[in-house]
C-alpha cells in the first residue's frame, strides 16, 4: 500500500512509519516541524526514517488547505494514518484557538482532499482517551457519550471524530478512530510524562508532580499502539471507534518510582494540586479493538519502562555534556 503517516517525524508518527516501512509499504511521511519542542529531536526522527528506501518526508502543514489538495493529487494514496496534531492537554488551555486550527481544520482538509482526489480506501485517525473526560463509566467504552471535555484539545480530538461520521455517511469514506490512551516509549516527546521523569532522575531537573502522583493511567507501550494502528490501516470498517489501551491502569506514583528504581535515584518533584483539565483515572475497555483488530497487546508496564529507560540512557544521556 502507499501510505500517509501524518505527524511522521513525531513520536508515535515515527515508530509508526518505520514499521510501515519495515514491512514494505511506500511510506510518505507529513510533518510541518513546529517548535512545540526541540525541532531537532524530530529531525532525528527524520533521519531514522529516511534510510528506508521505500520512505520519503514532506515537510508542510495540515493547515494548508490548497497543499493537501496537491499532495494527494500528486501521490494517489491508498490509506491515510493521521496522527498529526497538536498535543499536549496543559499547553491546550493557553491556546485553544491553535489546537480547533490544528485538530480539527486540520483534520478537515486532509479528509477533503481524501474525498475530492479520491483513491484512499482508509482514513484512520488518531485520538485520546482524554475525550472521557471525568466520565464515571470505568473502563472507559466506546459507547460513551463523551460529551462533556475538559480542555480544547479533547474538544477539537471529540469534534473530528464526529466530523469523519459525516463524512463517512455523505462521502462513503471508511473512517476509524482509534482513542489513544497513555503512550510512552522511545523517541517519546520531551514534554511527556515518562521523559519528564527520567530527566528529574537523571539529570535533577525539577518537575511537578500533580495530586501526589495519585491518579492512575492506562500506560501503553509505544510498539502495541502501533501494531493497533497497523491492524486498522489494514481493515477497512466503514466508521468505528476503537481504543488502544492495555487496560491495566497504573498509579502515577508507582510509574514514577520504577523510573527511580532503574535511575538508581529519587526524582525532583515540586507537589502540586490537581489541574481542572486532568481526570483522575483512565483504563481502556479493548473488547472492541482485541474483536475488530485483533488487537492483544505485549508489553508489560515494567517490562515497557524497562525499554524506555535503556533507550533514554543510551539515546538521551550518552549526547548530553558531561
Amino acid at each position: 500500500m502507499k501510505i500517509l503517516v501524518t505527524g511522521a517525524a513525531g513520536f508515535i508518527g515515527s515508530n509508526l512509519a518505520e514499521k510501515l516501512a519495515k514491512r514494505g509499504d511506500s511510506v510518505v511521511g507529513l510533518d510541518n516541524f513546529n517548535d512545540y519542542y526541540d525541532p531537532a529531536k524530530k529531525r532525528a526522527n527524520e533521519q531514522r526514517l529516511i534510510a528506508y528506501p521505500n520512505f520519503r518526508m514532506v515537510e508542510q502543514d495540515i493547515r494548508q488547505r490548497q497543499a493537501m489538495f496537491d499532495l494527494f493529487e500528486t501521490e494517489k494514496f491508498d490509506a491515510v494514518a493521521h496522527l498529526a496534531a497538536m498535543a499536549g492537554v496543559r499547553n491546550a488551555v493557553l491556546h485553544p484557538d491553535l489546537y480547533v486550527q490544528v485538530n480539527l481544520n486540520g483534520t478537515q482538509n486532509l479528509m477533503d482532499a481524501t474525498r475530492t482526489v479520491g483513491g484512499v480506501q482508509n482514513f484512520v485517525m488518531a485520538s485520546t482517551s482524554s475525550v472521557y473526560g471525568n466520565t464515571t463509566q470505568i473502563p472507559f467504552v466506546e459507547t460513551d457519550n463523551c460529551d462533556r471535555p475538559l480542555q480544547p484539545y479533547a474538544a477539537a480530538k471529540r469534534a473530528a471524530e464526529m466530523l469523519g461520521h459525516a463524512y463517512h455517511h455523505l462521502y462513503g469514506l471508511n473512517f476509524t478512530v482509534l482513542r489513544f490512551f497513555t503512550v510512552y516509549g522511545p523517541n517519546g516527546r520531551p514534554d511527556m510524562m515518562a521523559y519528564l521523569v527520567a530527566e528529574s532522575v537523571a539529570k535533577g531537573v525539577q518537575i511537578p508532580l500533580y495530586d501526589g502522583g495519585q491518579m492512575y493511567r492506562d500506560w501503553t507501550f509505544v510498539e502495541d499502539i502501533t501494531d493497533g494502528v497497523v491492524a486498522a490501516l489494514d481493515r477497512p470498517l466503514g466508521y468505528e471507534i476503537i481504543n488502544l489501551g492495555r487496560g491495566e491502569p497504573t498509579l502515577l506514583k508507582e510509574f514514577v518510582q520504577m523510573i527511580e528504581t532503574l535511575g538508581g535515584r529519587a526524582a525532583n518533584v515540586v507537589h502540586k494540586p490537581r489541574l481542572a483539565a486532568d481526570f483522575v483515572k483512565n483504563q481502556a475497555d479493548i473488547s472492541k479493538a482485541r474483536r475488530l483488530l485483533g488487537y492483544n497487546p505485549q508489553i508489560s508496564v515494567a517490562e515497557g519502562v524497562q525499554r524506555f529507560w535503556e533507550w533514554y540512557e543510551k539515546t538521551i544521556l550518552s549526547e548530553s555534556p558531561t
